[in-house]
């Protein structure tokens, strides 16, 4: 799931996490292994968001997945896994103009 400016805002103040700006050095190489999404990394790995189904017409939100986990300590190297969805949901407020 490719996030908007806003909406990746609200997914920092709610995880926590990191973006992966699109000019990261990284990007390539995670777009080809995982199709068009906005990464971020936080203390346990890459994620990504998955769309859920819809919770009205003021609100979208998207499901945690988990794609890897770092491989060391110093939380430099990480290691690809099958997708596992984490049960936490990010809840984007639409915003009013």
């Amino acid at each position: 799931m490719k996030l908007t400016s806003e909406q990746v805002k609200q997914t920092v103040n709610q995880l926590g996490a990191q973006v992966l700006p699109d000019e990261h050095p990284a990007m390539p190489q995670l777009n080809s292994m995982f199709g068009e999404h906005t990464f971020f990394v936080d203390e346990m790995g890459l994620k990504v968001l998955e769309p859920t189904p819809s919770l009205g017409a003021e609100r979208e939100s998207g499901e945690v997945v988990s794609l890897a986990d770092w491989g060391d300590a110093d939380l430099t190297r990480l290691m690809a896994h099958e997708p596992e969805p984490t049960g936490v949901i990010v809840v984007f407020e639409q915003m009013k103009h």
